[in-house]
């Protein structure tokens, strides 16, 4: 009888502390639900009644199973495979599609507005080795991304992002923006083809200052901790641009080709 005394009274405590991490849990669910539908109706803004009730009900209850994959969010700096005068702040949504490669989408912040302006491929040293050398014009290293510190990894702890680092330090991307924010708020014309910095003295350091106070980082201070994470030879092909010349997308007109003309 005592032990079940016992036992009762324990059970008696524990529902009090049950209820309150149920509660507790249903109240973190209603905010993060809150602060999405929030999110997505400030996204919807200008769109009429209907619209927005429909984007409401779509980002609530529809599965997005790719965008729930994208498990990193990379803050770096790009440049136009022609022209390092024109430089853009890149927010990467990543996801780890295989071991030698990740695919990433690109914003232009990480606010619920933000504007799609391109996307990345990324691959292991290993794979780059294998392109034909017409392609790996098109890559970049991203050596001294990763040792410059001017490559973070925003809100993750230190010793995870170095981690992540110390095997992104190897790889290449492959990198096309979509819109060309830094000329025009409308996304004009074809992808352009973007490149990595390589050495100090080039990225803005404006734009650098800017995006740490923002962030809440420092690129000083994450060039220091990475110090001794191992940097590989570049493999020929990669930066191209660096040749003193480049390649870039244009448009051109081509013969059309009907459907029946393909047999």
């Amino acid at each position: 009888m005592t032990n079940r005394r016992v036992l009762s009274n324990e059970s008696d405590s524990l529902m009090p502390l049950a209820a309150g991490m149920v509660a507790g849990l249903a109240a973190a669910a209603g905010l993060l639900i809150g602060r999405r539908v929030s999110a997505l109706a400030r996204t919807g803004e200008g769109h009429s009644a209907k619209h927005r009730l429909l984007d409401l009900a779509s980002g609530v209850m529809q599965p997005k199973y790719p965008l729930a994959a994208m498990s990193t969010w990379l803050n770096g700096f790009h440049m136009y495979a022609d022209d390092m005068g024109r430089q853009v702040e890149a927010h990467h949504f990543c996801i780890h599609l295989k071991h030698d490669l990740h695919q990433c989408v690109i914003f232009d912040s990480n606010r619920p507005d933000a504007r799609l302006i391109g996307i990345e491929y990324i691959i292991s040293e290993e794979r780059f080795r294998q392109l034909p050398e017409e392609e790996k014009r098109l890559w970049h290293s991203h050596h001294y991304e990763v040792k410059s510190g001017t490559l973070v990894a925003p809100g993750i702890p230190e010793m995870a992002e170095r981690a992540y680092f110390n095997d992104l330090v190897s790889t290449y991307g492959k990198t096309f923006h979509t819109w060309q924010i830094d000329r025009d708020d409308f996304p004009y014309g074809p992808p352009q083809l973007m490149m990595g910095f390589t050495q100090d003295g080039q990225l803005d350091e404006s734009m650098l200052a800017a995006r740490d106070a923002r962030l809440g980082v420092s690129w000083e201070d994450r060039r220091r901790k990475r110090y001794d994470i191992p940097v590989p030879d570049i493999v020929p092909g990669a930066n191209a641009w660096e040749s003193g010349t480049s390649v870039q997308t244009t448009l051109m007109d081509v013969p059309f080709r009907d459907r029946r003309d393909a047999s």
